[in-house]
């Protein structure tokens, strides 16, 4: 990311489909031809792992999965998996604009098992194949969602002490009992990275570039939890001693608390940080360019007691730092990562970005603080940075015009000339696209002006996130346009 260049960040969940989610069809393709059109180089994306409780892709069920949700049917139905007949009649979400979780699942996925039921042997040479090479994370993979169906998706904290404690002859028995289901979850994830390497291809072939993202901790209730316990600070009976979030601050006086595992990160080194490197090495298999989600977390981070209600009582403890990032460049190579680096940092935190070597992320919405000389204001950003308007975790653009403090909208207005004329979310886009960071990014909605009802999560918060979509009609031509227009005015 040396180069001037700029990208759009929408996740594949908001595509339009007529089946209640985005998936890797025809909608993902069509977009990828208007990034094309709009002369864009990057269409960034959110974690694609299959998702847990509140759908959300930062609190995944794996690691190294894919979520069987973006599977597209009519895909399927061209290669002959499946027929249109199947599910004419299934109510998958009407709701253009919103994703219909519980309805998604309850449809897809018995669809998806009469595909595995009248195709497997057709495929079984591939998938033997795909099998075998990824045999060191989707043997265990399978076999936890098999046990998750069984166990009526109860986390595998609550399943029978044997089994939680992963017995191996309890193992062998469920092994056998649910070889059937274990082969329907090997089916699905056949089906996710076979869908998802030639959509990645025709990007890539059209001059697109993927952002993928990689949460920093991993779910309570995952596979990565249960297979690995000693990589996580947990007590013997499996349950977390001290779990992950933020300390208060002015936009949280009660902290964030997230509920994730602490990595054992004493572990992690005596194990020269291997299963770190396959994780990110996965990831850079899947993605061209890698988001690393909190990278501040890597020097310090901060730790909760188990069961509190509040981030308060926590405390700062320091993580692997450089340790982990020369190990990832030891056995990976040249890493092409962005650092999340938003919210306050420490010297020692800012020093470990530069030696990391990584660019960071700057937001334009975060810059208009009155009095205050932000680094994100665009004329104190660093070449080697990205440049946001916003991320998944804020609010639109013209939400947040209408929510912020009346002094940083006006603050806003004569740093950036700003009229109602160009268009609030325009002049905000024209501030990241002229600044001199080498990579401007922002979702789509600001594109499309779109109020607080598109945003796509909001922090703190469980139910309702992750679920806004985006019309087919909006992707205009003449949006392609305006967006090529920018982009070329700034030499991006």
């Amino acid at each position: 990311m040396n180069k001037r260049a700029s990208g759009i960040l929408m996740h594949i969940s908001s595509l339009p489909s007529p089946y209640g989610i985005g998936t890797f069809g025809k909608a993902a393709y069509d977009f990828i031809d208007f990034l094309h059109r709009a002369k864009q180089s990057y269409w960034q994306i959110l974690p694609i792992g299959p998702t847990g409780f509140g759908e959300s892709p930062y609190q995944s069920l794996s690691t190294f999965g894919g979520n069987p949700y973006f599977i597209d049917l009519d895909l399927l139905v061209q290669d002959g998996l499946i027929y249109k007949e199947d599910f004419k009649d299934l109510d998958f979400g009407r709701n253009r604009e919103k994703v219909d979780y519980s309805k998604v699942i309850n449809n897809k996925l018995p669809l998806l098992k009469k595909a595995f039921y009248r195709c497997r042997d057709i495929y079984s040479s591939a998938i033997a194949k795909f099998q075998e090479k990824n045999s060191w994370w989707l043997k265990d993979y399978s076999l936890y969602m098999a046990l998750k169906y069984y166990h009526q998706q109860k986390p595998w904290n609550q399943w029978e002490r044997s089994l939680k404690l992963r017995d191996h002859s309890t193992l062998d028995y469920y092994r056998d009992i649910l070889r059937e289901e274990i082969d329907f979850y090997i089916f699905l994830q056949y089906l996710f990275f076979s869908q998802w390497k030639d959509l990645k291809t025709y990007a890539n072939n059209k001059g697109i570039k993927i952002i993928g993202d990689l949460p920093i901790y991993v779910a309570q209730d995952s596979v990565d939890t249960w297979v690995h316990p000693e990589l996580f600070l947990l007590d013997q009976e499996r349950n977390p001693i001290v779990v992950a979030g933020c300390p208060p601050d002015y936009f949280s006086p009660e902290g964030q608390l997230w509920g994730n595992p602490i990595y054992n990160w004493q572990q992690h080194e005596n194990q020269g940080f291997k299963w770190w490197i396959n994780r990110v090495g996965k990831n850079l298999e899947l993605f061209d360019i890698l988001r690393l989600d909190h990278f501040r977390g890597l020097e310090s981070y901060w730790q909760i007691p188990y069961g509190s209600k509040t981030a308060v009582g926590g405390e700062w403890i320091k993580g692997p730092a450089m340790k982990l990032i020369a190990a990832l460049k030891k056995f990976l190579g040249s890493l092409d990562i962005i650092a999340e680096d938003l919210g306050y940092l420490t010297p020692e935190a800012i020093k470990l970005k530069e030696e990391a070597g990584f660019p960071g992320m700057k937001v334009l919405q975060f810059a208009f603080q009155p009095g205050a000389n932000s680094n994100y204001l665009p004329h104190n950003l660093e070449k080697h940075s990205i440049v946001y308007t916003g991320t998944h975790d804020n609010n639109t653009i013209m939400g947040w015009w209408e929510e912020a403090d009346p002094k940083e909208i006006e603050y806003a207005i004569d740093y950036l000339k700003l009229n109602k004329n160009e268009g609030y979310n325009w002049g905000m886009i024209r501030g990241a696209w002229s600044s001199v960071a080498n990579t401007a990014i922002a979702p789509i909605q600001d594109f499309l002006g779109l109020g607080s009802a598109a945003r796509m999560n909001i922090p703190s918060t469980t139910y309702g996130n992750w679920r806004w979509r985006i019309k087919e009609e909006y992707l205009k031509d003449s949006l392609a346009k305006k967006i090529e227009k920018i982009t070329l005015l700034y030499g991006r």
